[in-house]
């Protein structure tokens, strides 16, 4: 048999809670709710059978993988387990906004602005984020990109990529999966706060 979804299993609860997919309430509850959960096993997720697994990641999609850093020695601190919008491919790895350098509160809201640039309203495997890096930098509007932006290269990318699918946005958002190596995240999320404002 089977094992059920992780990701099923949040959206079960969520539909028996009533809540509306994909709206202002829905954002809310699932912040409110996976904050307060048991962290799932970050393997398990990348084996999760809603995730797609990738070998080349596109633009505009979101994605999750370990990740360990070349230049690991000389950072401050860093994501072991990126949450990542990716915004561009390079020869070598790629660009994208890792969410997880925001507070759960402040990651609701940067991710709310960022859904009125996707392609779509369908929420399938259409649906992707129109930014790049040049617009994110001239747009006040969304100034959060600048904590999440970051560089990845393939050779230290240290698993399988798993795709979110854009049904599974919300709950992926608000998963405590992030693993931080040097500082605290309540540390991590001061310094990106202090970074945007």
């Amino acid at each position: 048999m089977a094992k059920t979804s992780y990701f099923d299993k949040i959206q079960a609860k969520a539909f028996r809670a009533g809540v509306n997919p994909r709206s202002d309430e829905s954002l809310k509850w699932f912040r409110k709710t996976l904050s307060s959960i048991t962290r799932p096993s970050r393997t398990g997720l990348l084996k999760d059978s809603a995730l797609k697994k990738v070998d080349k990641p596109l633009s505009g999609r979101m994605f999750m993988y370990f990740y360990d850093p070349k230049t690991k020695d000389t950072l401050p601190y860093y994501d072991r387990f990126p949450l990542i919008i990716m915004v561009k491919r390079t020869s070598d790895g790629f660009y994208g906004l890792n969410l997880h350098y925001l507070s759960p509160t402040l990651r609701a809201k940067f991710f709310d602005k960022l859904l009125d640039f996707k392609s779509n309203k369908k929420y399938n495997d259409s649906t992707r984020f129109r930014i790049t890096y040049n617009f994110l930098k001239s747009s006040s509007k969304l100034k959060e990109f600048a904590p999440c932006f970051k560089r990845y290269l393939n050779s230290n990318v240290k698993s399988t990529i798993a795709e979110v699918p854009a049904t599974e946005w919300e709950a992926a958002l608000f998963l405590p999966t992030e693993q931080f190596v040097r500082k605290s995240k309540a540390i991590i999320w001061k310094a990106s706060k202090e970074l945007i404002y």
